[in-house]
């Protein structure tokens, strides 16, 4: 059987307590995945992890906007496309002001999450860009004792773009290849018979990575999915503490089955 094992993002800025955007209880999460890897070991036949990879300035964080007083938002502002219209905020680069403004209309016309403002994370070269210690350290095993490479996934350098999925940008951007459809990604995932699933966070990136393979997939391939709930949490944002428990709901009405690190090919 091949089983695919995909992780998404687990990466010290979501799952380490004095991460900049720490997804609470991803640290345990992280624990009961690592314990996982090195229970399975041949069993998984590949693993793929997707690392969140941004720039400093970055369409969702706080320095590539401004109010007319030269203030940038605090994290977790929520900007609509009246607001950019409006003159509530505009880029702090008065040349990209149409970019700006393309961009939140753009978000509108594809039904995607209204820009929010986060605290910089997952900074190319930082700290907080690294995978988790115990997850890495099983990684590594994973790799020496099996002669295998895992597939590590860059998904975010885009600064014009969030890019919540592994799979597409929110937005794409016809010019730069890395905000496209990964098709390799869905192809070698579709070759799978089971992918269990995990990462960080349940409600934004494993939410819309999930969600986008199911779409490429076709219904008689989404069964291959498995989440694995106890190594998932949500970031909980105020007014959205429904996105996990929805996401799950219409993704197991999909076929999509459930598991825990502990029961997975037990």
């Amino acid at each position: 059987m091949l089983t695919h094992l995909l992780i998404i993002d687990p990466q010290v800025d979501f799952c380490d307590p004095t991460g900049s955007l720490f997804v609470p209880g991803a640290d345990a999460d992280m624990v009961r995945l690592a314990s996982m890897i090195k229970r399975l070991g041949k069993k998984i036949t590949q693993i793929h992890t997707t690392l969140d990879s941004h720039r400093s300035i970055d369409v969702a964080h706080p320095i590539f906007w401004m109010d007319s007083n030269g203030n940038h938002p605090n994290p977790f502002t929520l900007i609509t496309e009246e607001d950019v219209i409006n003159g509530k905020w505009t880029t702090t680069n008065p040349g990209m002001r149409q970019r700006g403004i393309d961009y939140v209309k753009s978000l509108k016309t594809n039904n995607r999450y209204v820009l929010c403002i986060w605290p910089p994370h997952c900074i190319i070269g930082s700290r907080g860009h690294s995978i988790d210690p115990c997850v890495s350290d099983a990684l590594i095993k994973w790799e020496n004792d099996n002669f295998k490479m895992v597939d590590y996934v860059t998904k975010g350098s885009n600064m014009f773009t969030e890019h919540y999925s592994a799979v597409k940008a929110d937005v794409e951007d016809p010019s730069d290849a890395s905000t496209l459809t990964n098709t390799r990604l869905i192809n070698i995932l579709e070759a799978a018979d089971i992918i269990p699933i995990s990462g960080e966070a349940l409600d934004y990136c494993v939410r819309n990575t999930v969600t986008d393979i199911a779409d490429l997939f076709g219904d008689d391939n989404i069964k291959k999915l498995c989440l694995l709930s106890d190594t998932c949490s949500s970031v909980n944002a105020p007014g959205l503490e429904f996105l996990g428990p929805d996401f799950v709901k219409d993704m197991k009405a999909r076929g999509m089955q459930m598991s825990t690190s502990v029961d997975f090919l037990v």
